[in-house]
C-alpha cells in the first residue's frame, strides 16, 4: 500500500475520533453541534490578536501601543530609520493631541552621542539625605520584577542601563542576581516586602539593609498601588516559585507567595512618613512613594502633613491607570484608579498647595515612553519618566498580550526556559541602551526646536493640547496644573544647572530672569 494512502487513513481515523469526541461531550455545544469543524472557532479566537495585529488594525488603531509606536521602539532599538514617510496618519485635530509650537529661532545644537539629559533636582536633597544625588537621565527603566519578566531579560535591561546610564526599578520581587549586572537600581518594596521580610511576611529592616548594601541601589521606592491593579493583591503559585525565584524573594521554594493589597507596617498618612523616614534614616538613601491615584483627599492629607512637619518622601511616582506590565482583573485593570494625566493634576495640585512642588521629585509613569507624551509631562511638572512596556519592546516583546499566560513567545514575560533560552542579554541590552538613548536624543531635538536646552524648560504656552471643541489650549490648563508652579524660578534654574556648566548662582539668577520675562510664556533661548 502506498505511503500516501496510509497517511489518508491515519487522518481518516484522527478525524473520526475527533467527530465522535465532539459530538458525545457536553463541554462546549459548538463542538457538539459542529463537530470537527467548530475548532476553527477556537483557532480563530486564540489567534485573533495577531490577525488584528499583523493584518486588519490600521496604524494608529490598536491598544495598547499602535503600529506606529511599536515601529518606532523596535527602530531606536535597532537603531534603523525612525523617519516616517509622505505625511502623517494621525489625526492632528482629534482632542487630545499634542502639539509643540517651535520657536523661529532653534538652538541649532549637535545632538551629543548619549543625549545626556539630567534631572533638574536633586534626589533626596529637601530632606539632607546621606545618599542624596542628582539622576543623570530623566528617562529610567520602571518596576517590573524577576518572576513576572524572565532572568534574561532582567539582565538585559540592568545590563541596558549601565549602558544608557539610567536606573533600573526593580519592581516589587526583590533584588535577583539579574539585577546585579552593574546598573543602577531602585529598589522597590511593596506590600509583601519581597526582599526585605521575616518569614511571617512582615518588614525587617536588617533584611533591607542587607538587600541594598549588597546592591547598587540608589533609591527605594515603597509601592502602594500600581496602574495594572490598583488596590489589589496578588498570589504566585508555588509551582512558580523557583530557588532563583525564592533567593531574590526571601520565601520559601515551591510555596504559595502572597502579596497583600495594603501594607502592613502602616495604615495612615502619618504612619506612611514615620515608615520612610525609618527607612531612609537607616539606609541614608532617598526613599520615596509609587501610585496609581483614586481618592483625592489622600494626596491633600499627605502634602499638608509633609509640609508641616517637613518630613517625609523624597520623589512621587504618579502611575496611571493605563496599566503596565502586571496583570490584573478586568475590572481593575478598566475601571479602577485615574489615567495618569489627570492623576498628575492632582497630585501636583495637592503639593504645590502645600508648597512642596520644588522638592519632591516628581515622576510619571504611564505610556511616556514617547517623545510627545514624555515632553509634555516634563512640561506639566513630571521631572522624570520610568518607562516599562517599551523597554520590553525594545529588548523583544510583540505586545502579543500572553503576559498573564507564562507562554510568551518572545522570553521576555515567562519563567519557561525554553522560551527564555531565545533572548540574548548582551544583544537585547544594546537595543535597550539604544532605545533610551534614542528617546532622550528626541527630547534634545525637540527642546532644541523650541529654542531651549530641556524639554522641561519649554515656555508653558508652547506645549498644547487639541480640546474637546477642538481648540488649542496650553497643556497645564488642561491637566490643572500651575504654570508658576510646573516653571518656577527654582525648577528652571534645576534644569539650568543639569544642561549646563552654569553655578547654582548663575543658574538662579538666568531662571529668575527667565520667569520674570514673556519669554517663559513662549520660547527662550
Amino acid at each position: 500500500m502506498p505511503w500516501w494512502l496510509w497517511g489518508l487513513i491515519v487522518i481518516g481515523v484522527f478525524l473520526l475520533l475527533v467527530f465522535i469526541h465532539d459530538s458525545v461531550q457536553k463541554r462546549h455545544s459548538i463542538l457538539r453541534t459542529y463537530p470537527v469543524i467548530g475548532h476553527l472557532r477556537f483557532l480563530l479566537e486564540k489567534i485573533g490578536p495577531e490577525l488584528r495585529q499583523y493584518i486588519v488594525a490600521h496604524n494608529e488603531e490598536e491598544r495598547p501601543f499602535n503600529r506606529d509606536e511599536r515601529r518606532w521602539v523596535y527602530s531606536t532599538a535597532k537603531q534603523q530609520n525612525t523617519y516616517f514617510g509622505f505625511g502623517t496618519d494621525d489625526e492632528i485635530d482629534k482632542p487630545g493631541h499634542i502639539t509643540f509650537r517651535h520657536s523661529p529661532f532653534p538652538l541649532g545644537r549637535t545632538v551629543p552621542a548619549d543625549a545626556p539629559l539630567g534631572c533638574g533636582k536633586v534626589m533626596g536633597a529637601w530632606r539632607d539625605r546621606e545618599k542624596a544625588f542628582r539622576p543623570a537621565s530623566i528617562v529610567n527603566v520602571s518596576a517590573m520584577s524577576f518572576g513576572s519578566l524572565s532572568g534574561t531579560a532582567i539582565e538585559a535591561l540592568n545590563r541596558g542601563a549601565k549602558l544608557a546610564g539610567c536606573m533600573h526599578n526593580t519592581g516589587e520581587g526583590g533584588v535577583s542576581k539579574y539585577h546585579r549586572s552593574g546598573g543602577d537600581l531602585v529598589f522597590q518594596m511593596g506590600t509583601g516586602y519581597f526582599g526585605c521580610r521575616n518569614p511571617d511576611g512582615t518588614f525587617s529592616m536588617d533584611r533591607l539593609l542587607e538587600t541594598v548594601d549588597g546592591a547598587p541601589v540608589r533609591s527605594i521606592e515603597v509601592k502602594l498601588s500600581q496602574g495594572a491593579k490598583p488596590g489589589v493583591g496578588g498570589l504566585l503559585p508555588g509551582a512558580k516559585v523557583s530557588p532563583e525565584i525564592a533567593e531574590a524573594r526571601g520565601v520559601p521554594v515551591g510555596k504559595d507567595v502572597v502579596s497583600p493589597s495594603r501594607h502592613s507596617a502602616f495604615g495612615s498618612v502619618a504612619e506612611l512618613v514615620n515608615f520612610v523616614e525609618e527607612v531612609a534614616g537607616a539606609t541614608g538613601l532617598p526613599v520615596g512613594i509609587k501610585s496609581a491615584v483614586g481618592q483625592e483627599a489622600f494626596w491633600t492629607e499627605l502634602a499638608q502633613h509633609m509640609a508641616e512637619t517637613r518630613r517625609g518622601p523624597d520623589f512621587v511616582t504618579v502611575d496611571g491607570a493605563e496599566g503596565g506590565t502586571g496583570a490584573g482583573p478586568l475590572v481593575f485593570t478598566d475601571h479602577v484608579a485615574l489615567p495618569f494625566w489627570r492623576a498628575f493634576g492632582i497630585v501636583h495640585r495637592a503639593f504645590g498647595e502645600a508648597g512642596l512642588t520644588d522638592q519632591i521629585v516628581m515622576i510619571g509613569s504611564a505610556k511616556l515612553g514617547f517623545p510627545a507624551p514624555a515632553a509634555l509631562a516634563f512640561n506639566i511638572g513630571v521631572d522624570m519618566i520610568g518607562v516599562a512596556r517599551e523597554p520590553m519592546m525594545a529588548i523583544g516583546c510583540i505586545q502579543a498580550q500572553r503576559c498573564h499566560t507564562d507562554h510568551c513567545p518572545t522570553g521576555v514575560a515567562t519563567q519557561n526556559k525554553w522560551l527564555s533560552r531565545g533572548l540574548d542579554p548582551t544583544l537585547k541590552s544594546a537595543r535597550l541602551a539604544n532605545y533610551v538613548i534614542g528617546l532622550r536624543k528626541e527630547l534634545f531635538r525637540l527642546a532644541d526646536a523650541c529654542g531651549v536646552e530641556h524639554p522641561g524648560l519649554i515656555g508653558g504656552d508652547n506645549v498644547n493640547v487639541v480640546s474637546p471643541f477642538g481648540d488649542l489650549i496650553p497643556a497645564h490648563h488642561a491637566f490643572g496644573v500651575m504654570q508658576e508652579r510646573t516653571h518656577s524660578p527654582a525648577r528652571l534654574a534645576g534644569l539650568l544647572e543639569a544642561v549646563s556648566a552654569r553655578s547654582a548662582e548663575d543658574a538662579q539668577a538666568d531662571a529668575e530672569a527667565l520667569a520674570d520675562s514673556p519669554a517663559s510664556n513662549s520660547s527662550a533661548a
